[in-house]
């Protein structure tokens, strides 16, 4: 039966409140919250969907609604029934690792800091973190045992000691299982350890001090010696904390995405210490934007996974929602909460480092064996192959207005990327920003190479350009009586904008019709924008160097103030080599003989 948009949207009151779009079997499509119900689900039934929105609007059987009392209710309702129902149209956080935390049991009156890395915690004791890696809890534990000689050992080997183990001849344990050191000091020392975890070493600081003034006055001088130790030690850290990161407890959440995926990082810094970073891939099956996408990650990440929140939140977006989204999270924490994107100093470091690990991820999980396999299968499909490619070539072309042309060669296998393969070709002896003949030196050298049997031939052929290139290869390709290669070419659509692609099969008058969700299309966008960055690198690279060592420094009579009057002359040394003697001549400071001497130079 058709769901009958126009009656429900009559019945929908104004009120905050969440809806779950439900199928035909009753099973959940999508959880949503709104601040006004009729107006939020007014949209998806007026006005212009993307192709994933439609798709899942055109599943919906039944609305169900719940009408909360305000929007934070709403949001927080709305993350406890993402966590229940997993719908297929949420951002889900899948993530099948446990986490790591400092565990601390309430079950032993000398209780060690433990490592633990569980999915949920119990009520067996009390868990400090989670932390991002295994490698931030063993640092943290190690500080604790060197500060305040926490002990590390299993309970069945405490039970069974007779003497001090070596960890007390270290000074990294006070030795209870020998009673060196009373219930109640160490209890203390216990809880200092775990204030300096959880942020607060200027408090313990603050409270050894106040100890040791005490102790000194009762000239206990030995325990006095042993706090200022601790003090100092602490003192040390707090030192080198903010030196390095100047404080602070914070999460920040940076996104990275491209065609074909997207990758969430999150880096967790307690007292100023960086813990680590911890990624995610979740899916975007409605394309939503960056700021709307990064609301859902957070939003999930502290009230549907067990992590604590600190005082800041640190985002490379700006989120949607933002105001509520801080009003929940404060509401939630029973404290005040900063949300922000427009950071600067050292917190605006962290954001970048969280965005460099994002990308850094992305980079990983886009050249993955397995979506590799994936998207090899799907051009093979797209492409009509009888079989599958082995190995992708594509051809770039970069410049500045026709200096240092550079032509890049990138390779892919299913296995991504086949750098050691990579080729740039130098052009030369064409007119200044002629892509065509540019392209056709460069397929000319590579092609014919493979004729002499010299080189492995690709299976597909990419070229980035248009019809004009496209039609390019194509004549290189019959000149050299090449039949075996697939021939590629890639069009931007008139936007510019990655999903519109237009692509060509063999000849201008195959266009190829992908969906912007197609794997195939992410293979060859892929390949396209790794062809771009390396001919890029190589233009750059071979235009610095000219003007680094320009052939005018080999004229005789010419130093830095006449060679910089004939750049800004004719604007750049492609000028001046297309000038001819009565043009130099006209340059200030260049006579005649001078002219000739620098005609005679570039020209022989």
């Amino acid at each position: 039966m058709t769901f009958d948009s126009k009656q429900f949207l009559s019945t929908v009151s104004a009120s905050p409140g969440v809806y779950r779009m439900l199928d035909t079997q009753g099973n959940t499509l999508y959880v949503g919250k709104a601040k006004r119900l009729h107006n939020r689900l007014a949209s998806y039934f007026r006005g212009t969907l993307n192709a994933k929105t439609q798709a899942m609007v055109s599943r919906i059987a039944d609305i169900q609604l719940t009408v909360t009392r305000s929007d934070i209710e709403a949001l927080l309702l709305e993350q406890t029934l993402i966590k229940s129902l997993r719908p297929p149209y949420n951002i889900l956080l899948r993530d099948d690792k446990s986490y790591p935390f400092i565990f601390v049991t309430d079950r032993h009156p000398f209780p060690a800091l433990e490592y633990k890395r569980v999915r949920q915690r119990k009520d067996d004791g009390r868990y400090l973190g989670p932390y991002p890696g295994s490698g931030a809890v063993r640092e943290s534990l190690a500080l604790m045992q060197k500060i305040f000689r926490i002990r590390s050992c299993e309970d069945s080997v405490f039970a069974h000691r007779s003497r001090p183990c070596l960890q007390y001849q270290i000074e990294r344990c006070s030795a209870p299982c020998v009673g060196y050191i009373s219930e109640a000091d160490y209890q203390r020392d216990l809880e200092h350890a775990i204030m300096c975890l959880e942020g607060k070493s200027e408090s313990v600081t603050q409270a050894l001090t106040e100890a040791m003034e005490q102790a000194s006055a009762a000239l206990d001088f030995e325990e006095a010696a042993r706090l200022r130790d601790q003090i100092q030690q602490l003192r040390s850290l707090q030192q080198q904390q903010f030196v390095d990161t100047q404080g602070g407890d914070a999460d920040i959440f940076a996104l990275a995405q491209r065609p074909g995926g997207l990758s969430v990082a999150i880096l967790g810094v307690r007292d100023g210490r960086l813990l680590g970073a911890r990624h995610h891939t979740p899916t975007n099956d409605l394309d939503l934007d960056p700021g709307a996408l990064l609301a859902n990650v957070v939003s999930q990440y502290y009230f549907v996974q067990p992590h604590d929140i600190p005082d800041e939140v640190i985002t490379s977006h700006a989120l949607d929602d933002g105001s509520l989204l801080q009003d929940a999270l404060a509401q939630h924490a029973g404290k005040r909460i900063r949300l922000a994107h427009q950071v600067r100093g050292h917190r605006a470091q962290w954001q970048s480092l969280a965005v460099t690990n994002a990308e850094q991820h992305l980079n990983a999980t886009l050249a993955s064996r397995q979506q590799m396999d994936e998207r090899f299968a799907a051009l093979q499909k797209a492409l009509g192959l009888e079989q599958q490619p082995e190995r992708l070539e594509c051809f770039d072309i970069s410049h500045s207005h026709g200096e240092a042309t550079v032509a890049s060669c990138v390779v892919f296998d299913p296995d991504g990327p086949r750098k050691k393969d990579y080729r740039r070709f130098n052009i030369q002896d064409i007119a200044a920003g002629d892509d065509y003949a540019a392209m056709q030196q460069a397929l000319t050298r590579r092609l014919k190479r493979i004729t002499a049997d010299a080189g492995i031939a690709p299976d597909i052929l990419i070229v980035d350009g248009g019809k004009g290139q496209l039609n390019m290869a194509r004549e290189v390709l019959e000149t050299l009586n090449i039949t075996s290669i697939t021939l590629l070419g890639v069009a931007k659509g008139s936007t510019r904008k990655a999903g519109l692609e237009t692509l060509f099969l063999d000849t201008p008058e195959h266009p190829l019709e992908l969906d912007s969700t197609s794997p195939a299309l992410h293979l060859v966008q892929h390949i396209r924008d790794e062809s771009h960055r390396f001919a890029i690198a190589g233009h750059r690279a071979a235009r610095d160097k000219t003007r680094r060592t320009s052939t005018l420094q080999e004229v005789p009579g010419i130093g830095p103030k006449r060679r910089r009057e004939l750049l800004r002359f004719f604007g750049g040394l492609q000028g001046v080599k297309k000038a001819n003697r009565g043009d130099l001549a006209r340059v200030p400071g260049i006579n005649d003989a001078l002219a000739d001497a620098i005609y005679q130079s570039l020209h022989g």
